[in-house]
Parts: C-alpha cells; structure tokens; sequence
C-alpha cells in the first residue's frame, strides 16, 4: 500500500525531541467462526510505524475497524504486540518486565471514551483520584487531601463533588474525574482515546478546552484518537491516517485536512465534512 509520511511538524511550538516512537509495530488476531470454517488472520495494527514529539498532540484518525484504539492499547501495553518497538524516551516498552513496566505507568497514562464505565459506582470521586496518588506515591500521606483539592480545581470540579459517587456526576463530569485521574501521577505522556465522543456537543467543547489548557500547564504530551475530524482540527497539530491496520498517511493538520496525498484520506475527509 503507497503510504504519505511526511514527518515535519507544524510551527507550534513543540519539541523536535521525539518521547514516543512506534518502529514496525503490528497485532494480528486469528479467528475462527466455527468449527467446519477455517482460520481467518486479522491485522489489527500491521507494521506500522511514526514518531510522537515531545509537547505535541497527534491525531490518530480513521474509520471503526482501522486499528486505532488497539494502537492505543499497544502503546499503553494493555495487549502486548507480536512485533515491533514502542520506545519511550529511547525504552523499549515491549522488552521490559512487568515490574519495570508498573513504575513506568506513573509516566504513561490514558484517558478513556466512556468515563462512567471506568470509575468504580462504589467509590467517591475523593477515592478514585486519590487511588493512583497512593499508588504511585506521589505525594505525602498528609499532604493527600490537598492534592485532592488541587486536582479538583485544575479540571473544573467543584470541592464539594468530592464526596459524591460517579453515578451522582454528569456524563461531562464523570470524564472531568477521568481526566483527573489520569494527570494525578503527573505523566509526560497521555493516551486520549475518544474522551469527547461520548459527551454531548456542548460539553465537548469544555473538555476539548480542558485538555488543552492541561496539556499546556502540565507540558503534556498527547495521543488524541478520534473520528471526529472537527475535533482533531481543533486540537492537534499533526495527524495519521489508518486504514486498515496501517498507517497510510502522517503529517500537519492542515496539509492532512486541505492537501492530502492518499485518496483514501481524502474520501475519509470528505465523508468526516
């Protein structure tokens, strides 16, 4: 398949120090329908491979099926790869032991699309931010309350919700609580698949916001994976194309979205419009 990959970055402001970098990676799957059937190999994520530079946020886009969230997975070695480098800050993530791979979560986080789906309804939103504070000790026992207020207020949830249970929160501010969740360990690199999708359009906004504003104060750096193009035109400064388990197309946001190269980006584009 011809693939684009033009890798220079779009004048904002961010790093030309690559954090992430994605070398041949590839998932395949063999599945089999039944019994009489024979097997059938899906691939997944096939040997792709791009860059992610530090304070940048790059956009992975493409169609449900293309490999995007299992991109994401891979990187945050929720499934592990058959083959491939992630290196991080020039650390094979795909070499190292389970142990060394549990520190490094303290620096590699994700946010997820369904917010309610990953907080626990028996927990209060004070627990739940202070679960990865204890866990990857990031401050003093004495000093948790603050550090619970603090994160409150940095993702626009008032110091009484603290107390309240996820069921009790909005859709908007069930994802605020995921978001704070994941910036709690103070990562330099966060995994946002679909945050926004599941929020009505005008809670998107305010959290497209709030990412930013993140992103900046904490000098984060994104993987933002969506299907929302308006979204990924908003946010991001560079963006891949998937399809079909590769990476087809990769470079800044205005080249991609006004003078793409590959014909499936541009029907992709056009159908996003």
């Amino acid at each position: 398949m011809c693939t684009y990959l033009d890798h220079s970055m779009k004048q904002s402001g961010f790093s030309d120090e690559i954090l992430i970098s994605i070398q041949q990676l590839a998932k395949h799957y063999t599945v089999k329908k039944d019994l009489l059937s024979s097997k059938t190999v899906i691939k997944a994520v096939n040997s792709i491979s791009f860059d992610i530079y530090k304070g940048e946020t790059l956009g992975l886009i493409g169609e449900s099926g293309s490999g995007k969230t299992t991109t994401g997975e891979l990187i945050m070695r929720l499934i592990k790869p058959d083959t491939g480098k992630i290196l991080y800050k020039g650390i094979d993530l795909t070499k190292i032991e389970a142990s060394q791979m549990r520190k490094l979560r303290k620096d590699i986080q994700i946010i997820f699309q369904q917010g309610k789906e990953t907080l626990d309804p028996k927990a209060t939103v004070e627990e739940l931010i202070g679960a990865p504070l204890r866990l990857h000790r990031v401050v003093r026992n004495e000093d948790l309350e603050n550090e619970i207020g603090r994160l409150l207020n940095m993702v626009g949830l008032a110091a009484k919700d603290r107390y309240k249970f996820s069921y009790q929160l909005s859709g908007g501010q069930q994802q605020r609580v995921g978001i704070a969740r994941a910036i709690a360990s103070r990562p330099s690199f966060v995994v946002c698949d679909e945050p926004v999708s599941a929020l009505d359009v005008s809670v998107q906004g305010q959290i497209l916001n709030l990412l930013m504003d993140l992103k900046k104060e904490l000098d984060l750096t994104y993987l933002f994976i969506s299907h929302d193009l308006k979204v990924v035109q908003h946010i991001c400064d560079r963006i891949a194309v998937m399809y079909k388990g590769e990476v087809i197309e990769i470079g800044n946001t205005d080249k991609i979205i006004f003078e793409q190269k590959h014909d499936y980006t541009r029907q992709l584009i056009l159908s996003m419009l």
